[in-house]
């Protein structure tokens, strides 16, 4: 398959394909990587750029057709080498350090994402967005803030973006500017590209912890409290029907993955994905994710085809990544045909939100139901519904924990559990509140007794009526 640089005509390097021979007197207009006066690779940010290119080109022709580099030990050990090499035959005058600046860019440019990858390996930075050659945006701590890292040009950016689809099978061009894809460690990323990308090729990439967190995390973030993750524990053992509703950038993907570990080992989990981001520790998961389109418009695998695939497979547990469209159908109907237990995410502000938006995917199903035979399905299949929010400092918290109840009439009864309360707003931003118990037993108790879960009448009460 043809890589998007093929799709894309990079810029003439400006680089000779030899290094330049110093100066001589006949010749004194003429310049070098190692110039004899002022500037240097050292202190000028241009020499510096096309020394790393001058670089890279030679160590790339001596690889020749050698595909894609893995990035194990022997190929670093391997390309370190030919770097030093060619390193030493520039004739440039770098101290130490700088060489190893240099040595570390020229690896992440063969083996990694370009000037990202150390934005990446950064465990403090949650989000990477790329606006252009020119403009890279950071989300830490919960703010976004611009870097100092840009790229070449736009055949720089293609080129990482070719590096992140190619091992996916997926591709993006003029005619298809947009993808979705993954890094290796599951990271989700989106590509847009012009034409629809006026201002340059844009990378947006939401990153996963590389240590898969688990609740005692959460509760030290201060994302629940230890009477809130008790709960959620013997919902999900109890085999209740759990959905996480938040806005972007929320948690709920980590939230799902949190949940779905407290799952018994024992069972046989189907998740089911846009792109695969989960990362359940347990032995028996079977994981699916959907396909594009190819370009003559055939050969897509829808996230409903993967719901209806799965009953077939004996899961015992079904976990789907997002409900975004007709799915949310077929996931209803398999929570209420014996496949209890299964997690689902999907957007929505509220509890009362998340109800709406099941409502109008299943209409988007094309079955033309009356909206009161859906608000039942959804009323007899969803048992509880964990409320995510990104709050004004950026934090994530859960911030409604809401049974379903049933119906009363028309209307879908909804009670909440948990609530996070705000109380105040502190000079720098912070926010200052408490995650408090409604008082209310839910209704379905019987049901986790009934799986041995008894938890104390105190997980119910607020700490001020205790």
């Amino acid at each position: 398959m043809p890589s998007l640089l093929d799709r894309v005509q990079p810029p003439k390097s400006t680089v000779p394909a030899q290094p330049p021979a110093p100066p001589s007197q006949r010749e004194p207009e003429r310049t070098s990587l190692k110039p004899a006066q002022p500037p240097s690779p050292a202190t000028d940010p241009v020499m510096w750029a096309k020394l790393r290119k001058w670089i890279l080109d030679r160590i790339a022709a001596g690889l020749g057709a050698a595909g894609e580099l893995k990035r194990d030990d022997q190929t670093i050990a391997m390309l370190r080498e030919r770097f030093l090499a060619t390193y030493q035959t520039s004739g440039a005058n770098l101290s130490p350090e700088q060489v190893q600046q240099l040595e570390t860019q020229v690896l992440h440019e063969l083996i990694g994402f370009g000037p990202i990858e150390p934005l990446l390996d950064d465990p403090t930075v949650t989000e990477v967005m790329v606006n252009g050659p020119e403009h890279v945006f950071i989300e830490q701590k919960g703010r976004i803030v611009e870097t100092n890292v840009k790229f070449d040009d736009d055949a720089h950016v293609y080129r990482v973006i070719d590096r992140i689809i190619r091992p996916l099978g997926r591709r993006v061009d003029r005619k298809w500017p947009m993808v979705d894809a993954r890094l290796p460690d599951g990271s989700r990323v989106n590509v847009i590209i012009p034409p629809s990308a006026i201002d340059g090729p844009t990378i947006t990439i939401r990153k996963f912890s590389k240590k898969k967190l688990v609740v005692e995390d959460l509760i030290e973030f201060g994302s629940l409290t230890p009477q809130m993750s008790d709960f959620l524990r013997a919902c999900v053992l109890a085999r209740l029907n759990i959905i996480v509703s938040g806005g972007t950038g929320s948690g709920k993907t980590t939230l799902l993955n949190v949940l779905s570990n407290f799952i018994p080992d024992d069972e046989r989990i189907v998740t089911i994905e846009d792109s695969a981001e989960l990362q359940l520790a347990k032995p028996h998961v079977v994981r699916l994710e959907a396909r594009p389109a190819d370009p003559d418009g055939t050969g897509r695998v829808m996230i409903r085809d993967l719901v209806i695939n799965s009953l077939r497979m004996r899961p015992e547990r079904i976990v789907i990544g997002e409900c975004r469209g007709p799915e949310a159908l077929d996931m209803l109907q398999a929570m209420n045909t014996g496949h209890d237990g299964s997690l689902t995410t999907l957007h929505a502000n509220t509890p009362r939100d998340a109800i709406s938006r099941l409502e109008t995917m299943c209409l988007m199903a094309g079955i033309d139901f009356p909206v009161k035979v859906v608000r039942e399905q959804i009323a007899a299949a969803i048992d509880l519904i964990v409320q995510q929010a990104r709050l004004r400092d950026g934090s994530r918290k859960i911030v409604q924990i809401t049974e379903v109840q049933g119906m009363e009439g028309d209307v879908v009864v909804m009670q909440d559990i948990f609530r996070f309360i705000e109380r105040a707003l502190t000079d720098d931003g912070q926010v200052i509140g408490e995650m408090l118990p409604a008082g209310i037993r839910p209704k379905f108790t019987p049901r986790l007794e009934a799986a041995g879960l008894h938890l104390p009448p105190e997980t119910f009460v607020s700490p001020s009526r205790r």
